[in-house]
């Protein structure tokens, strides 16, 4: 990918590190965007093994189409019309002891409009602000990062052995979000496919990080390959959908779960 423009959404965190690891390693010039003031340390770490004139970074929220304006001026600025456009930029709730519970008819309506706000709603401001030069080129690859959760309900059985009173519930409105970030990439699949852009779902499984031993072996023994996803496993998928190397496909999921949704 030498020459080619991303930009990625939510670079700061876990995964937005490992998306652009993946496109410098590529040789791709990568425009960071994040809620953050400055990078994390773990994409300072990424950015650090790379030319410095192949980063430049901008703090920008998803949510204020002002802002995401300021940012598509950067890009001009630093770089060009963005080849890969990822929409990463996303709030979860990681199960966790010391997460705040509620039962489900109390959920705050405001903690649900702010994941509905970044997820769904962040993901429809950048493609608004950032496709339309895309797609009058006549070039590009969206890649919306998806969940298994906007295809299958969390198992409340994975969670039960947390001391949470009441007992953790995977907030509804990050499935709603996902779901909705889905049905975003088959609308502009449509839309946008004439015009040669490519606009796809990766949908990662779940993801190793500092999850309780418990967890993780529940999980696991519901994954075929009984192991929880890495960043190397999804490297590979990622690159398929911002490379020419998918350049027939569109409108679609591309999944990598270990077979989690197969049973």
């Amino acid at each position: 990918m030498p020459g080619r423009v991303a930009v990625v959404t939510g670079a700061s965190g876990r995964l937005g590190s490992v998306w652009t690891s993946a496109l410098l390693d590529g040789g791709a010039g990568v425009l960071a965007i994040d809620l953050m003031e400055q990078p994390s340390p773990s994409l300072k770490e990424v950015v650090a093994l790379h030319p410095a004139d192949r980063f430049h970074f901008v703090q920008a929220d998803v949510t204020e189409r002002g802002s995401l304006l300021e940012a598509w001026d950067a890009c001009l600025n630093h770089f060009d019309v963005p080849d890969v456009l990822v929409n990463n930029a996303g709030i979860d709730q990681p199960p966790s002891a010391t997460a705040v519970s509620w039962p489900f008819g109390d959920i705050p309506a405001e903690l649900s409009q702010s994941v509905l706000d970044v997820n769904a709603l962040g993901a429809l401001l950048m493609c608004q602000v950032f496709g339309p030069a895309m797609a009058e080129r006549g070039r590009g690859s969206v890649i919306n990062i998806g969940s298994l959760y906007g295809g299958l309900a969390p198992d409340p059985r994975l969670y039960e052995h947390l001391p949470a009173d009441p007992p953790f519930l995977k907030p509804p409105a990050y499935a709603m979000s996902k779901a909705g970030v889905g049905a975003l990439t088959r609308y502009l699949a449509a839309l946008w496919g004439p015009a040669g852009v490519r606009v796809n779902t990766l949908v990662p499984g779940g993801v190793l990080a500092d999850q309780d031993a418990e967890f993780r072996a529940k999980f696991t023994a519901r994954v075929p390959l009984r192991r929880m996803a890495e960043a190397e496993d999804l490297t590979g998928p990622f690159l398929f959908l911002a490379s020419d190397l998918s350049r027939y496909v569109t409108g679609t999921e591309v999944i990598a779960d270990g077979g989690y949704g197969c049973w």
